[in-house]
């Protein structure tokens, strides 16, 4: 009988077996491509490689079945096509050693071959030697016909010097990883995380990603911004406005070097510039972060070390750790940081795709970037401010008695309650549901107490009233406004006048695209918005160079960003008066192309341009004296036969705009006017005209301002804009995210003097 060892006989071992070629590489592609996001990133990558100026992106389905990218960059040449998606094809690296002073994104040569594992992949590309552009399809990392009987040789096509690589059916034969994706919408939510922080770091690069079909994009940025303007243009206001810069380095003394004045510092700085190339554990870091006026409910880190985007939970836990002692509990600041080691020092090659790095000196390099910034957000100048936002409208009725009976007692026990604070979506949908004028008659005999007393007076005390004029008004400057009647009305008013707003009638027309734009004013209008703007009282400006005053409405304070109100204010404004706009003559009329010229002079990052200065100029100024009969007809602007800007357009009577910033506002009609498209081409030229009217300069103000000229900004906003506020304005529910904030409401702060 045969015991039970002998019944149980373990099996053999399974022979060894070399893998397919295919399944080598749909197994690696897997590890670079985990989404359209990640196949996104590294062609970036290849596109800043190749000193692109502009990269455009078209996604559709959300990248899965659609993902284009076009630069301007240098182009791949024709005899390198052939092995273009192969494996481990790069032109960054030829040895090992290479490794160790590696500046560039990409240097395996892997993403072009794992995309055309697990999709269609097209690259057209041309170079600036070539006299045409060549198209090229690859499937499995070789070569194919783009139709079935051509052969599978790159075909001569029409392109710009460039290249524009398009991915179709992402993981189109991986069904398990199509599946495992998350919806469309929130896999191009994705995209658009990764184009912004690129955005940000490469602010000289002109970045735009729109989806398949739409005319409009989700994400633009002009080139040759700075990292400031960038930041405000994709995190808005509220993020900008607080932004601290903060740079430190593995040798501090040598900025404090740098900062004095002499004639050995040219010396100096060679001499250091030579230490920092020998020495393997330099470093250098920028930061650009939010003040302790500033806080969101989760961290935003753009953390770039060497240019590449990568992610650090210890670094991220450290900065938090900085902020913990300086934000309110739960609170989250903005940091984009730029770290740049010795490449000696780092190793590049610890992730598929890049995401993570190692390098030398970690801890000692986090300790020093967190004490250079907890420095500057303990030793600024800035003020703390504290902010909150509740229900944006008073009109919302208090709940009616159900019954008379016990009436005193109620009231007793309503008065011990506190209301609690609804989240803003509860907030946003009552305000869109109940009327303002839903107040029982009953509610008008109740008794008003002290703590929902309001005042009525436009005459009561200002802010500004508090603070005497030491000197007399002076107006930024009188030109002359020209009706279409040939009359003559200055435009600088003096202190005390009082502005009477005419009416300003709609023009006629019968474009459609004038007409779809007035009725999407009509559609974003926001009724509770409005309902503010039409019963506020003014309280004062706070800061002039920060945009922000103060109005009251019913029992609350309001911090009001006028800049936004006034942008969109001048923008409904041309729109209304579209082809009836009035106009100012400028005496003497200035050169176009001067005006142009010193723009683009005082630009940064044209260097960096393809085309020269002179061409860019020659190209804005050809490009509006073509198109002057146009500019003269729907938006009275007034260019002659020479090029001299005779008159511009006026669109808010007793308002004048800072001349100031007539050069950039025609150096932006360029390249920010869509003039391929006649609704886009309205739309954009009347944004650009109300960025130019707006108050100030477009960049914040320095501290050494011209007082006669900040009051007479004070005295326009006050009693010219604010007005318009109430009369024109239509307010977009856009301006409710961070352009007014509630500071304060008397019922609450009544509480609070109580419990004193």
């Amino acid at each position: 009988m045969a015991t039970r060892s002998q019944s149980l006989q373990l099996p053999g071992p399974k022979p060894i077996r070399r893998l397919q070629e295919s399944l080598i590489n749909r197994i690696a592609a897997g590890e670079i491509i985990h989404r359209p996001a990640s196949a996104l990133k590294e062609l970036i990558e290849n596109s800043l490689d190749a000193c692109s100026t502009s990269v455009r992106v078209t996604v559709k389905d959300g990248g899965m079945k659609l993902l284009q990218i076009q630069d301007n960059g240098s182009g791949i040449r024709k005899s390198d096509l052939s092995i273009l998606a192969e494996r481990f094809t790069t032109s960054k690296i030829s040895t090992f050693s290479d490794l160790s002073q590696l500046a560039t994104y990409g240097f395996r040569g892997e993403a072009l071959a794992s995309i055309s594992h697990v999709a269609h992949l097209t690259v057209m590309t041309k170079t600036k030697s070539d006299t045409c552009a060549w198209k090229a399809c690859y499937e499995d990392g070789t070569l194919i016909p783009a139709k079935a009987g051509l052969t599978q040789d790159p075909k001569p096509c029409a392109g710009n010097d460039g290249t524009t690589i398009i991915v179709e059916d992402l993981f189109y034969n991986t069904p398990t990883r199509l599946s495992s994706l998350r919806s469309s919408s929130e896999e191009y939510a994705r995209i658009l995380d990764v184009m912004t922080k690129y955005a940000v770091h490469n602010s000289a690069v002109s970045f735009v990603c729109k989806k398949a079909g739409s005319t409009s994009s989700d994400l633009s940025t002009p080139s040759g911004s700075t990292t400031e303007q960038v930041i405000r243009l994709l995190y808005g206001h509220s993020v900008a406005k607080e932004l601290i810069h903060v740079t430190t380095s593995s040798n501090p003394s040598k900025d404090e070097g740098r900062q004095s004045d002499g004639n050995d510092e040219g010396a100096m700085d060679v001499d250091e510039d030579q230490d920092e190339q020998d020495d393997p554990e330099a470093w250098s870091a920028e930061a650009y972060m939010s003040g302790a006026s500033y806080h969101a409910k989760k961290t935003v880190l753009l953390l770039f070390i060497n240019n590449r985007l990568v992610d650090s939970p210890r670094i991220k836990r450290s900065l938090e750790a900085t902020y913990s002692s300086i934000l309110p509990k739960g609170a989250s600041p903005y940091i984009y940081l730029s770290l740049r080691i010795d490449p000696r020092s780092v190793d590049v090659n610890v992730h598929p795709t890049k995401r993570e790095v190692h390098f030398l000196n970690e801890e000692k390099i986090i300790e020093r970037i967190c004490d250079a910034i907890q420095e500057a957000l303990s030793g600024g100048s800035r003020s703390r401010v504290f902010e909150y936002q509740t229900t944006l409208t008073g009109g919302i009725a208090e709940p009616v008695e159900k019954s008379k009976k016990g009436k005193g007692k109620e009231m007793e026990k309503e008065k011990e309650k506190e209301v609690p604070v609804p989240d803003r979506e509860e907030v946003e949908e009552r305000e869109e549901n109940v009327p303002s004028s839903a107040v029982g008659v009953s509610e008008l005999k109740k008794k008003v107490y002290s703590h929902h007393k309001v005042r009525t007076s436009t005459q009561d005390r200002t802010l500004d009233s508090m603070f005497p004029v030491l000197s007399p008004f002076q107006a930024r400057g009188t030109p002359s406004k020209s009706g279409d009647q040939g009359e003559s009305v200055p435009l600088g008013t003096q202190p005390g006048q009082v502005i009477k707003l005419r009416e300003i009638k709609q023009s006629e027309c019968y474009l459609t695209s004038v007409q779809t734009l007035r009725k999407e004013v009509e559609k974003a209008r926001h009724k509770n918005l409005s309902e503010i703007l039409e019963k506020y009282i003014f309280v004062g400006i706070v800061d002039v160079r920060r945009c922000l005053s103060l109005v009251q409405h019913s029992t609350r304070l309001y911090l009001v960003n006028h800049d936004a109100f006034a942008q969109e204010l001048f923008y409904q404004l041309g729109l209304k008066q579209f082809g009836n706009t009035s106009r100012f003559k400028l005496s003497p009329p200035p050169s176009l192309k001067a005006m142009v010229k010193l723009a683009v002079d005082a630009e940064e990052g044209t260097s960096q341009s393809r085309f020269s200065k002179e061409q860019i100029v020659e190209m804005i100024v050809s490009a509006m004296i073509s198109r002057r009969e146009m500019l003269q007809e729907y938006f009275s602007l007034g260019i002659s036969d020479d090029g001299l800007v005779e008159y511009l357009p006026l669109l808010l009577r007793g308002y004048t705009p800072n001349l100031d910033k007539l050069p950039l506002f025609l150096m932006r009609l360029g390249p920010q006017v869509n003039w391929t498209s006649e609704k886009e081409c309205f739309e954009t030229f009347l944004r650009e005209l109300a960025l130019f009217y707006v108050p100030g300069p477009l960049i914040s103000q320095s501290a050494d301002n011209n007082p006669d000229e900040e009051k007479a900004e004070r005295w326009q906003i006050e009693h010219v804009l604010f007005p318009s506020f109430r009369r024109y304005l239509r307010p977009p529910k856009t301006l409710l995210d961070q352009d007014i904030v509630q500071v304060a409401n008397l019922p609450d702060l009544y509480r609070v003097f109580e419990r004193c």
